[in-house]
């Protein structure tokens, strides 16, 4: 038997990140890796610039995602004000967005780009240890999620959490059979969001006891979270009919 940890996302609005090239910003249908440890981290009080804590993290957990609702497809046309770093001596820090715009007027240059969201989207995240000692036991993380260090959001700053995680800890021999057994306080509230049929279920571990159908690359890979850096990985993909009042 294992342990596993499961917990929700459902926001008004997500982007969970695709591999930008110029001003237009792409975004995947579901939680990237990068995106869920990413507010892993946020809970546990790990910034950017703790770079073995953050690598730590990652490489501590096998994890998947099931989509029980991938929302409507929003995209957005952004425009925002940004003043010039600078170079040399003359490069300028800016803690806040508030010491962005206390800047001259004549000093602030115009971004435009393109992003693209994903409205009411549902999905259940469940994670598991991929070492005998991984940098934080599943309570430890559950604990987090429910009164976290910092603030956390679905890919974005703007993209708020509209409902607690209701993180919950399943021993079970499979991901499969823990999310089969998995109840949540909000289930009745959302329901209305869950697809009926099939839902699509993705995961990183070659080992779980899913038969998928095909694998995907996506750079989604921590590197560097200091640097902005990502690598490719596998992720594996099935069509799963596992919960008769979820997905069926």
């Amino acid at each position: 038997m294992k342990k596993f940890l499961i917990f929700r996302l459902y926001g008004p609005i997500a982007s969970w990140g695709d591999v930008a090239v110029g001003s237009y910003r792409p975004t995947f249908d579901h939680p990237s890796k990068s995106a869920i440890f990413g507010l892993l981290a946020a809970a546990l009080g790990i910034r950017r610039d703790e770079e073995e804590k953050q690598l730590e993290l990652v490489s501590g957990y096998n994890y998947g995602v099931l989509i029980n609702s991938a929302g409507l497809m929003l995209r957005d046309y952004h425009t925002s004000q940004v003043p010039s770093a600078g170079t040399g001596r003359n490069k300028k820090t800016f803690f806040t967005r508030k010491d962005e715009l206390a800047t001259s007027k004549s000093e602030l240059n115009t971004i435009l780009s393109t992003r693209d969201y994903y409205c009411d989207g549902l999905y259940t995240v469940i994670l598991s240890s991929r070492i005998d000692n991984p940098p934080y036991s599943l309570e430890t993380l559950a604990r987090s999620m429910k009164e976290p260090s910092f603030s956390m959001y679905l890919g974005r700053k703007s993209c708020a959490i509209a409902l607690p995680l209701d993180p919950i800890i399943i021993s079970a021999p499979t991901m499969q059979e823990a999310l089969v057994n998995a109840e949540f306080k909000d289930d009745t509230f959302i329901g209305r969001l869950i697809d009926k049929g099939s839902c699509r279920f993705y995961w990183d571990d070659p080992d779980e006891k899913v038969s998928h159908e095909h694998s995907v690359s996506r750079r989604d890979e921590v590197l560097s979270r200091k640097r902005w850096q990502f690598a490719d990985r596998k992720e594996y993909y099935s069509m799963v009919n596992w919960r008769k009042d979820a997905c069926t």
